[in-house]
């Protein structure tokens, strides 16, 4: 409708869309296009199926060769081990030969791309880097080592079963000491190997691992040794070392009562052992030495340094060595070159290798009796004649030695025994020779308390009652902590404790007290635990049994040591708590076990910071 007019006004005409007919070359020149498209299409799908299906072939080459690679320097450690080293050259080279056809196939940039891809590349970059490690593995570990083969080999180790090859080894050190270094480095390369969630790269991830791991404990223990074992061993000049026997049934910081010893003499490379001793031979009055005011303040008033029973209260060995090195010179005017100690449960571990021994009376020694017979029977057995049991402990001891010192036809497994027992605190070594006593400090034999701030919880048994009831003690030990946030945070160490010993009938010698001043019934132990802590931790609160408690405070190599003294009677349990405040220091935290008769339920749950 016009506004003006009124009149109707018919709407606009549509407009029509129309389609012009293409001609003929229009046409073709479309088809053109599209077919253009299609084949680049098809000419791109080619290159990605070609590229997977290379990946694919790269991958399971990189795959056979890794395998294989990882095979022969396994069949090489062995062969070492084995004194084998003209296989062990043989199979290195296999395994160097197939570790760098791993390499190639893993260092191209398609497997680079790959590996870069988000999740769905971390197989790629994950194989990358095993690749990587095995193949520095062989060409700067393995087939250098094969060079100084005669000094990994047990079997090359030990000449005509009894006597150290130390030329072999001095010779080899120079050798062993840049292995060690690369074995070192890539084992913390190979702990640090991304995860991945394809199953089968992650397990062969973790198998690497464990592998690396393995050969390099082997490699550096051969390093350490090669610097110091053939002084040690008299390579320059006969060496002598006070042996201690450590009895676990009566607990001490270092493992248990000083309750035998011997002297070893080492002279290029040969070793001897004079008669085992009781402690019977030993006094309770000797002039007194100086360990620092620190010591002092923590163990003098058990006159560790004066009486051989508490000669070894401290957890630090060297202390204990020190100690027994002072007592054996006033006692004899010889002056040893070092000192050691095993107990028992490590006998057991000797003679699981070199068979059963039999005592001038018939009875057999064997790897499964040999604890309970001298931590346990013989108490029964001899009553109250601790003459006669103190020799039959001898007998016992001085049989097992004249059997150790005699030829050694398994080297491999009795070296082996010998770092499992070392790795528990069971053996441990002490030189006064400051050079040699740094390298030891850095291995288990040491069994030293670290000087380091990093997380500690050091669970220490001292036995109060002078009693042999620690055979029975049963340990459980906590360290818990909280997060890393703050620069401390709470932390708790929680031990709980369990007098084991059976109903029976037992001699005042075994389970009375050698002073009770608690009036405690027969069969109670009484015991001093100390906590070792972390550096510049703060004690909040000791419970016993949820009874708050008095706890001594000292100090040793920077550790705050608190120390709660506590009767478990019989069949009982009791539980310590230490309730802490540490600072969130780097470090992974560490709870060391004193080597006593049990194997101690041992937990852990501290965050690492760092």
């Amino acid at each position: 409708m016009n506004d003006v007019t009124g009149e109707s006004v018919s709407p606009e005409p549509r407009r029509r869309k129309v389609r012009r007919r293409l001609s003929d070359e229009e046409i073709a020149a479309q088809r053109r296009k599209r077919r253009r498209v299609q084949i680049g299409c098809g000419v791109g799908a080619l290159v990605v199926v070609g590229f997977i299906g290379w990946l694919g072939y790269e991958g399971l080459q990189a795959k056979s060769n890794l395998e294989k690679a990882q095979d022969f320097a396994t069949q090489a450690k062995d062969a070492l081990l084995a004194g084998d080293t003209d296989r062990a050259r043989v199979v290195a080279g296999d395994a160097d030969r197939y570790a760098q056809d791993a390499q190639s196939s893993v260092d191209s940039v398609p497997w680079r791309i790959a590996g870069a891809v988000p999740f769905l590349g971390s197989p790629f970059d994950s194989t990358r880097q095993m690749t990587t490690i095995v193949s520095g593995l062989t060409e700067q570990v393995l087939l250098p080592a094969v060079d100084a083969g005669s000094a990994v080999s047990p079997d090359q180790l030990i000449l005509d079963g009894a006597r150290i090859n130390l030329a072999a080894l001095r010779d080899a050190a120079p050798v062993l000491e840049t292995t060690s270094a690369a074995i070192s480095d890539l084992d913390e390369q190979a702990q640090n190997v991304d995860s991945t969630w394809l199953g089968l790269i992650d397990d062969a991830r973790v198998d690497l691992q464990e592998q690396v791991s393995e050969l390099s404990g082997l490699l550096n223990n051969t390093s350490l040794a090669a610097q110091i074992a053939p002084a040690m061993l008299g390579a320059d000049g006969p060496r002598s070392y006070f042996v201690g026997f450590q009895t676990n049934a009566e607990a001490r910081g270092t493992g248990g009562l000083l309750g035998g010893f011997t002297v070893i003499r080492a002279n290029d490379g040969a070793v001897s052992v004079d008669d085992v001793t009781s402690n019977r031979e030993f006094r309770v009055d000797y002039d007194p030495i100086d360990l620092g005011r620190d010591f002092q303040r923590a163990y003098g008033h058990s006159r560790p340094t004066q009486d051989f029973r508490n000669s070894n209260v401290s957890p630090h060995f060297p202390y204990a060595g020190q100690i027994w090195q002072s007592m054996w010179q006033q006692e004899t005017g010889e002056r040893v070159n070092g000192a050691i100690a095993t107990d028992p449960v490590a006998l057991s571990y000797v003679l699981e290798v070199i068979g059963d021994v039999t005592l001038p009376g018939g009875e057999k020694i064997t790897a499964d009796n040999v604890v309970e017979l001298t931590e346990s029977t013989a108490y029964s057995r001899f009553g109250d004649d601790q003459a006669a049991r103190k020799r039959y402990l001898e007998t016992v001891a001085k049989t097992v030695v004249q059997k150790l010192t005699g030829s050694i036809s398994r080297p491999q497994a009795l070296l082996k025994a010998l770092g499992r027992a070392a790795g528990e605190g069971r053996l441990a070594v002490w030189s006064s020779v400051p050079g040699e006593q740094a390298v030891l400090e850095t291995t288990p034999l040491g069994h030293i308390v670290p000087d380091d701030p990093a997380p500690y919880a050091g669970v220490v048994i001292n036995n109060l009652g002078g009693n042999k009831l620690d055979y029975y003690l049963q340990r459980e030990i906590a360290y818990t902590a909280g997060s890393c946030e703050g620069d401390t945070r709470t932390s708790k160490v929680t031990v709980r404790l369990t007098n084991d010993l059976p109903p029976g009938d037992y001699t005042n010698y075994v389970a009375g007290m050698f002073d009770n001043p608690v009036g405690a019934p027969l069969g109670t132990n009484l015991t001093d635990v100390g906590l070792l802590a972390t550096q510049g931790s703060t004690l909040k609160k000791v419970t016993i049994d949820g009874k708050a408690t008095f706890s001594y405070t000292n100090e040793e190599r920077g550790h705050p040591l608190f120390n709660v003294q506590t009767p478990i009677a019989q069949g009982k349990t009791i539980e310590i708590v230490f309730e802490l405040e540490e600072p969130g220091v780097a470090g992974a935290p560490r709870v060391p076990i004193q080597p006593l008769i049990d194997t101690p339920i041992v937990s852990e749950n501290v965050p690492t910071c760092s």
